[in-house]
C-alpha cells in the first residue's frame, strides 16, 4: 500500500502544481500551455506504474507502463511494420482518396441542386451504418491486403467530409455573392476567390474529423482479415496469446500516429485559415 499512498501524494502535488501554472500570471504563454498537459500526462503514467505495482495487478489484466515501454523498445521493428501496413498503406491512402473525392463531389453537388438534395440524406444514412457490418463486406470485395482497409476508410471519411464541405460552400452570404456578380465575376471565379476560401474552416473541420475515423477504420477492418502484419491484426492475435504488453504497445503506436496526424492537419489549418476569428488571440 506504500506505493498506492505515494501515487495519491503524487497526484495531489501535481494537481497543486498544475493549478498554479494554469492560473498564474504566465498562464497564456506557450511554455505553460505545453507544460500543463505534459505534467498531467506524466502524472497519470507515474500513478499507473505505482498503483499497478503496489496492488500487484497481474500483467494479463493491466501491465505497468515500464513493461509496455520495454516491449515497445524490444519489438520496435514489428511495431514499425504494423504502422506502415495500417497507417501509411491503409489509413493514409483511404483518407486521401476519400477526402479528395468528397471535396470534388461537394463542388458538383453545390452546382447541381438535385444532387445535393439526394446525397446528403444518403450521407446521414451511411454515417449510421456500423463499421463492424461494412468492414467484412469490403474485405471480401477487395481482398485481405491494405486495399480493403483503404476502402473501409474511404467509406468512413467520405460523407463527413462531403457534409462539411457542402455546408462551407453555403457559408457565404447573398450580399457577398451579389458583389462578385457586380464585379462581373464568373461562377468559377466566385468559387475560387470567395466561396472555397470561405469554406476552408468547414473543410478543415471535416479533415480533422476524418483523421480519427481513418485510423479507427483501418484498425477495425484488420480484425476481419489481414496479412500477417498491421495494428489491428497484432492486437487481435496478441489478445489471444494474453500478451497484453504487446496490445498496449500497439495502442501506443495508434495513439501517437493519430495525435501526430491530427496535429499536422491542425497546423496546416492554422496557416490557411489565419484570418478566421478562432485563430485570433
Amino acid at each position: 500500500m506504500l506505493l498506492v499512498s505515494l501515487a495519491l501524494i503524487l497526484w495531489a502535488g501535481a494537481w497543486y502544481a498544475n493549478a498554479r501554472l494554469a492560473n498564474g500570471p504566465a498562464a497564456d504563454s506557450a511554455m505553460v500551455r505545453l507544460a500543463v498537459p505534459l505534467v498531467f500526462g506524466a502524472t497519470l503514467l507515474a500513478m499507473w506504474e505505482l498503483i499497478v505495482r503496489g496492488l500487484g495487478v497481474p500483467m494479463v489484466i493491466l501491465p505497468a507502463p515500464s513493461v509496455i515501454a520495454a516491449t515497445f523498445a524490444d519489438r520496435i521493428g514489428t511495431l514499425w511494420e504494423d504502422f506502415v501496413q495500417t497507417f501509411v498503406k491503409g489509413a493514409l491512402s483511404g483518407y486521401a482518396i476519400g477526402c479528395v473525392a468528397a471535396f470534388a463531389v461537394a463542388i458538383l453537388a453545390d452546382r447541381v441542386d438535385f444532387l445535393r438534395r439526394g446525397l446528403l440524406p444518403v450521407g446521414n444514412f451511411m454515417a449510421a451504418l456500423p463499421i463492424v457490418g461494412t468492414a467484412p463486406i469490403l474485405v471480401m470485395w477487395f481482398g485481405f491486403d491494405w486495399q480493403s482497409k483503404a476502402a473501409v476508410v474511404v467509406v468512413m471519411v467520405f460523407f463527413p467530409m462531403l457534409v462539411n464541405t457542402v455546408a462551407g460552400l453555403a457559408e457565404t452570404g447573398a450580399m457577398q455573392r451579389d458583389l462578385m456578380r457586380t464585379y462581373g465575376a464568373s461562377y468559377l471565379q466566385t468559387l475560387l476567390k470567395l466561396r472555397i476560401p470561405a469554406a476552408m474552416p468547414f473543410v478543415f473541420n471535416g479533415l480533422k474529423i476524418s483523421t480519427t475515423l481513418a485510423l479507427i477504420g483501418a484498425i477495425v477492418a484488420e480484425f476481419f482479415g489481414s496479412p500477417i502484419r498491421g495494428v489491428g491484426f497484432r492486437i487481435s492475435t496478441s489478445v489471444g496469446q494474453l500478451a497484453l504488453d504487446m496490445v498496449w504497445a500497439e495502442i501506443a503506436v495508434a495513439a501517437l500516429a493519430g495525435t501526430l496526424f491530427y496535429g499536422a492537419i491542425a497546423a496546416v489549418e492554422k496557416r490557411v485559415t489565419f484570418w478566421h476569428p478562432s485563430h485570433r488571440t
